[in-house]
């Protein structure tokens, strides 16, 4: 049973990146970028992050999917009002590209379902010549 973002079910995700200039190297098309994630548990029902599911695109078209247990490591469990903010990683092949994805939850009423991570950019600063 798969429950749609309503008042029992329903965690909010917020997104900040940064790029990696220490670990990047553009002449080897590699852009690192770190990933700040705040999840916030906004419904009435405790639940936990099971697994995730990324969806990461470069400019070149390039696709990688992500799945796995946990974030970091940890299946963080949210009680109502909770949060839980921790900082990954991912590396791409151009200075652009996207990452998207889910994160697998399990209330404590039994159901199971999908927070939705909006699309957010990986982008290199501009530069100004």
């Amino acid at each position: 049973m798969t429950a749609q973002h309503n008042q029992d079910h329903h965690i909010e995700v917020d997104v900040k990146t940064t790029y990696i200039p220490e670990q990047s190297d553009p002449d080897g098309s590699r852009y690192v970028f770190a990933y700040t994630i705040t999840i916030r548990n906004v419904g009435r029902v405790p639940a936990k992050l099971l697994t995730r599911h990324w969806i990461i695109n470069d400019s070149n078209g390039k696709v990688q999917e992500v799945r796995g247990e946990g974030v970091v490591g940890e299946q963080p469990y949210l009680k109502p009002g909770e949060g839980f903010q921790y900082t990954s990683g991912t590396m791409i092949e151009t200075p652009v590209g996207t990452m998207q994805g889910s994160y697998q939850m399990r209330a404590d009423d039994g159901v199971e379902f999908d927070a939705e991570i909006p699309a957010f950019m990986l982008s290199i600063p501009r530069t100004l010549h």
